[in-house]
């Protein structure tokens, strides 16, 4: 008798251990979710320093003015070279210039765009920049 209490005993202790006291359940956690917007830092890069262009001179020279325009050029310069180029060379050179102009007008608004919408204001909202970002037709 006293080996059959301890065998139950034994019985119920190694149920208990083994099953983890999986009859007594905790009520679980709720697990509340939220969504927080986190303002991550960009850096924005330095804009480059402004074109400083110079203005070259240009002489249209013809067989009316040549004698005059190589005694001018070899007072000034003491050398006489000469750059040729034909009036349809120079409408494509113009035309390309134009084209440069406008691919650099419209990265800038690019760039500016892209600053504004990355740049959050006090309310740590972006800011869009539409008007920025339109082109200038002044230019």
């Amino acid at each position: 008798m006293y080996l059959t209490h301890l065998r139950t005993i034994a019985l119920l202790s190694t149920i208990s251990i083994i099953s983890g006291c999986s009859l007594i359940r905790p009520q679980p956690i709720p697990v509340e979710i939220k969504t927080v917007p986190v303002k991550v830092p960009i850096t924005q890069p330095v804009l480059p320093r402004a074109i400083d262009m110079k203005d070259p001179y240009w002489y249209v020279v013809s067989n009316k003015n040549l004698d005059e325009f190589l005694l001018k050029i070899e007072k000034e310069s003491g050398n006489v070279v000469f750059f040729a180029m034909s009036p349809a060379d120079y409408e494509l050179m113009a035309y390309n210039l134009q084209e440069i102009k406008r691919y650099v007008k419209e990265l800038k608004q690019v760039v500016v765009y892209y600053k504004k919408v990355t740049t959050y204001d006090d309310n740590n909202k972006a800011d869009t920049g539409a008007d920025d970002a339109q082109p200038n037709k002044n230019n």
